[in-house]
């Protein structure tokens, strides 16, 4: 029999759609379900589709992390989010490195990520917007090349991050905290009706806490305002503002080595940098609106749109090798500000052919990125060495250092595309099938002595095609192919301009969602084209002939073993290979990325008994070995992570305690030391054992 979808949904249904992406089970009774939900907003689309369908109808991969994981786990960062996704692997940059979110998906690295569906800025030097996950309701990882709804992405995927909505309901909660590294948080979140057409949400947070290496700190203020209004019947305005200062974001320091000398092992909180030359400051206000309109019974119009300004300051010292117990040292600063806008216009519907129904979406996006890059160097030699035994952290006189004005370039990004998109539904197959077309112009002018100059026009044509069909046991067997593509500036030694790099993605595998099991394994090819790699007729210079090919096999399970007991597991396997290369690294595998990755967390929460209104959660992780350079000259150890969290209701103390609760979560309970590598050289301890008791109040 074929299913047939209101055109509209109700804020209802966009619920429980938004909700049961992982939680969904047969014998759910939907009254049950509603008073834990929190609602995503009408304004919402799914990252995997752009549309209100169901992630389960996708012939794709994706993962969802729930308000309730991020505020369980005590995460303070999308990379903390994120740790327990297969296939994604965010120990890239050690536990000090907390200014950026660096990860890779699927064996590919990723810089940037997404905001309510919008790209957040980034100018591919130091300047990254981060949002503080007190902000966010969910996170969704979408696998794969994405550009057929995207555009410029890398072949892993996208990371898009939801927005807490305005919720009509009254409901504030106010949150305290401490933890390690003389941690201290205070955070507060409101939402309700201000009258029959007007809801209101306001977000805040302040923080303050060491950073993991000596010396450092790690400071924040954020406050995030939203308003949804109804318009009229059929037009819903949700305007919403971001603003986050980060007086101080730690260091960007690196070991020199791979975290071991002849004298031992260098411990997690190493630093070598000094006081006086090692700094961050970043300072983000990003403001935009959603207008979500019903045209007709038919068809309908969502705009979203985002204004972003952005502006940062780096001063870095840092050790780049070591001779006998001492490390030479080298240092620099940037300066940077930028300017985007990012608007997204979607036009949708849904009709009836016969005995198909199709979900049609149409768009436009476009997004213009200006940005100002200053790179200050020091003279090599003129930063002084620091002894690894016994650290003098107060040795910089930056007037000595001789810093020297580098770079200062203006760089301007822009990227228009068009896509269409058409989910068909034929009893119980679904199909999936887009088009896109992008235009990608980047400019870069100024003066450099390490940079060069450039003007850049490129196109690309992707496409998606996709079907899935839904048995009546509850499996969902499905396959996909989509295509994805990355501008790339410069020209090879013939002066010819490159071409984009290009990827495509075959994936097959099962979903399952039923009776509190939802389950989904995906199998996987990734092949990345036109990877700049060495001209063997002119070191000095590159030419596209490169190849990367990521295999590999994907388990992502969610269980309810009990009323009182769940689990969430995932496991992936991955082989991934340079396959075409002119410089000697064909049959290398590429740094960071590990063969092997398992984790699994259980959750327990007691219904009847002396432990009633406890909750508790033990998760495990395992990251295989991975190599140390792109030579592969050596390999990374394997380690294993165990965290923790308990929580309680104290109303169950007493009624005059309703609404207030504690919670108690824990990182790397065993204090594991471990590291990850860029090249032997350049290395970084990962994160170290870190705790968090937080009190709320909710009213």
């Amino acid at each position: 029999m074929k299913r047939v979808l209101p055109f509209r949904p109700t804020v209802l249904a966009v619920a429980i759609a938004a909700a049961t992406s992982y939680t969904y089970a047969a014998d759910t009774n939907t009254s049950d379900v509603l008073d834990t939900l929190e609602v995503t907003g009408q304004t919402y689309r799914n990252t995997a589709t752009k549309t209100q369908l169901d992630l389960e109808e996708t012939p794709q991969a994706i993962s969802t992390i729930s308000s309730e994981e991020l505020e369980t786990r005590g995460v303070e960062s999308v990379v903390e989010a994120i740790r327990y996704t297969p296939g994604v692997n965010t120990e890239l940059r050690g536990g000090s490195i907390t200014r950026l979110d660096l990860f890779n998906i699927r064996g590919f690295d990723n810089t940037y990520t997404y905001y309510d569906g919008l790209p957040l800025l980034s100018n591919g030097n130091n300047l990254q917007i981060q949002v503080d996950p007190t902000a966010i309701s969910q996170i969704e990882v979408f696998k794969g090349p994405a550009s057929t709804l995207y555009g410029s992405t890398p072949p892993g995927g996208v990371v898009n991050m939801i927005s807490k909505a305005p919720q009509q309901e009254s409901k504030n909660v106010v949150e305290l905290a401490v933890g390690s590294d003389n941690k201290k948080e205070a955070s507060f979140d409101s939402t309700g009706a201000i009258s029959d057409t007007v809801n209101y949400r306001v977000i805040g947070l302040i923080k303050q806490k060491d950073g993991q290496a000596e010396t450092t700190e790690e400071e924040r203020i954020m406050i995030a305002p939203s308003l949804d209004i109804q318009v009229t019947d059929n037009t819903l305005l949700n305007l919403n503002l971001y603003y986050q200062n980060d007086p101080s974001m730690g260091t960007y320091g690196v070991l020199p080595g791979m975290g071991t000398t002849d004298y031992g092992q260098f411990s997690s909180d190493s630093y070598f940098g000094d006081v006086n030359f090692d700094s961050y400051e970043r300072e983000v206000l990003f403001f935009g609106y959603k207008l979500d309109h019903e045209i007709n019974n038919s068809w309908s119009f969502l705009q979203n749109t985002r204004f972003s300004f952005a502006q940062s300051n780096l001063e870095s010292i840092y050790a780049y090798s070591v001779e006998g117990t001492t490390a030479a040292r080298d240092a620099y600063a940037t300066d940077e500000e930028a300017f985007g806008v990012s608007v997204d216009n979607q036009l949708s519907t849904v009709f009836d052919i016969g005995e198909t129904e199709h979900n049609l979406l149409m768009g436009i996006d476009f997004f213009s990125l200006k940005s100002n890059f200053i790179y200050d160097q020091v003279p090599i030699g003129n930063a002084p060495a620091i002894d690894i035994l016994a650290p003098d952290y107060d040795q910089v006189v930056v007037s000595d250092l001789g810093i020297y004005r580098d770079t200062d370039v203006d760089i301007a990004n822009k990227q228009l595309g068009f896509y269409l998109q058409d989910q068909v539904r034929l009893d119980q197959l679904v199909l999936l099938a887009g088009l896109r077309y992008d235009r990608y112009e980047s400019q870069q002018t100024g003066t450099s002595a390490t940079y060069g100059m450039y003007e850049l026009e490129q196109d690309a044509l992707t496409g998606r095609v996709g079907a899935l069909y839904e048995l009546d046991n509850g499996i969902s067997p499905y396959i996909s192919y989509s295509e994805g593509f990355e501008p790339q500036s410069g020209t090879d030694t013939s002066g010819n301009a490159y071409v984009p790099t290009t990827s495509t993605q075959l994936e097959t595998g099962i979903k399952y969602a039923r009776h509190g099991f939802n389950t989904n394994l995906a199998v996987y090819e990734i092949t990345k084209n036109n990877v700049l790699t060495t001209d063997p007729d002119n070191e000095q210079n590159n030419i596209q002939v490169g190849e990367l090919r990521s295999r590999g096999i994907e388990l992502e399970i969610q269980k309810s073993l009990s009323e009182e007991v769940s689990l969430s597991a995932s496991a992936n396997i991955q082989d991934v290979e340079v396959t075409k290369d002119n410089s000697g690294l064909e049959g290398t595998t590429p740094i960071r990325i590990p063969e092997k990755q398992f984790s699994a967390w259980l959750s327990y929460e007691p219904t009847d008994g002396s432990l009633v209104g406890s909750s508790f959660g033990l998760g495990v992780r395992y990251i295989g070995e991975m190599q140390i350079d792109a030579a592969n000259s050596g390999t990374l150890d394997s380690y294993k992570l165990v965290d923790l969290s308990m929580g309680y209701d104290l109303a169950q103390l007493s009624p005059d305690w309703k609404g207030a609760s504690i919670q108690f979560s824990m990182a790397n309970v065993l204090d594991e030391t471990y590291f990850s590598c860029y090249t032997s050289g350049y290395c970084w301890a990962g994160a170290d054992r870190s705790f968090e008791l937080k009190g709320r109040y909710e009213f």
